[in-house]
């Protein structure tokens, strides 16, 4: 992605594109317009049989690890256009509503490509316009029109976003890749992400932002067909139903990181996969309120009397001393490879790259103190009856 196209005259391709000036696609040769209105309802999906044959479920496999998109760790550069006036006003957290825009992105021969989406608001706390000048929001897709490119196979991607115009929270984007990216060293039971620097243009206004980091954020189904599973929507889940192994990692992990804004039984900030065999599997995801990506937003999940989002407490599931002592190993096995992630990203600062190792620092000597681990993990766990 070395070539671009000046600045001046990009902007003014993206423009156009994305009022009706549409240049031919390099993968299929046409040209069109802008729809003048919404996109007509699709009719709903026909479920998928469940569970699949053993070659269906390969296949799925194999498709889902090699999307394009996760291949890579390059940052992307992308430019989005679109009314985001109207899109930033649209704050009602039940609201579907979607707006058209164009995607724009240089491939690796240096050709402008792009694409007509829908964007929409995500998420809930940060669609409050006091939390968030500028919402997550969600792209899709017509997969049809994406072959061959790098959004190839996604209908749908969430793209975590700067949240307000301050240099602090592209920060915290950067932060919560890296928490991710902890996750996919401990487990390819994880969500992927891939950074991107993002410029945004309202053709309306002619608003040009400066490029933003962001995070695209891999799809459930891609995460689930990755574990031979689909995505159930359980509310009646407890942790004594999840695979030992999969319910301890996610309970370590979060309390490495510092997070309580999850809840299994809730299903908040998890997402539970079956698979073809019948077990229950968690993966956790949304880490922006945990001690180790540390924003300034961030408070303790309620109702667990915790200061600060710092203060770590192990939520479950109760393990013994000699159930938890291989997953201590591991995690001290990848300790090199964990610390070494924050040097990965130049533009992270050196405050918190000094702050962050402290705070694992702390969690890394209390797995070497077995009367820490018991007052912290074993009988603490036990006081919450998990």
């Amino acid at each position: 992605m070395s070539v671009r196209l000046g600045v001046s005259a990009f902007v003014a391709c993206v423009i156009a594109t994305a009022t009706g000036i549409v240049a031919a696609s390099p993968q299929t040769g046409r040209s069109g317009t802008a729809p003048a209105a919404p996109a007509a309802q699709a009719p709903p999906a026909t479920p998928k049989p469940w569970p699949p044959d053993a070659k269906t479920i390969a296949a799925r496999r194999a498709e889902a690890e090699n999307r394009a998109l996760f291949r890579s760790r390059d940052t992307l550069p992308v430019t989005i256009t679109a009314d985001f006036k109207a899109i930033t006003r649209d704050r009602n957290p039940e609201s579907t509503r979607t707006f058209p825009g164009t995607i724009s992105y240089t491939d690796e021969k240096g050709a402008t490509v792009s694409h007509q989406i829908r964007l929409r608001n995500r998420g809930h706390s940060r669609r409050d316009v006091t939390r968030c000048d500028f919402p997550p929001i969600r792209l899709e897709f017509e997969k049809a029109a994406i072959v061959g490119t790098v959004w190839e196979g996604h209908g749908g991607l969430k793209l975590g976003t700067h949240c307000r115009e301050v240099n602090e929270y592209e920060q915290y984007v950067l932060r919560e890749h890296t928490v991710y990216r902890i996750h996919n060293l401990i487990t390819p039971e994880s969500f992927r992400t891939r950074l991107a620097k993002v410029t945004y243009i309202d053709p309306a206004t002619k608003k040009v932002s400066k490029p933003r980091y962001g995070l695209f954020i891999e799809d459930d189904d891609d995460v689930a067909e990755r574990m031979d599973g689909r995505i159930i929507d359980d509310t009646d889940i407890t942790w004594a139903m999840i695979e030992p192994d999969s319910s301890t990692w996610l309970g370590l992990f979060e309390y490495m990181i510092g997070n309580t804004d999850m809840s299994v039984v809730a299903q908040h900030n998890v997402r539970s996969v079956e698979t073809a065999a019948g077990k229950k599997r968690v993966v956790p995801y949304d880490f922006d309120y945990s001690g180790l990506v540390d924003t300034t937003y961030s408070v303790p999940f309620a109702g667990l009397n915790l200061v600060s989002v710092r203060d770590r407490l192990f939520r479950g599931p109760c393990r013994t001393p000699e159930e938890l002592a291989p997953y201590f190993a591991k995690l001290k096995e990848l300790k090199p490879q964990i610390y070494a992630l924050y040097d990965d990203l130049p533009d992270m600062s050196a405050s918190y790259r000094k702050n962050a190792r402290g705070y694992l620092d702390e969690f890394y000597k209390m797995v070497d103190r077995p009367a820490e681990v018991k007052k912290n993990i074993i009988d603490g766990c036990k006081k919450l009856g998990m």
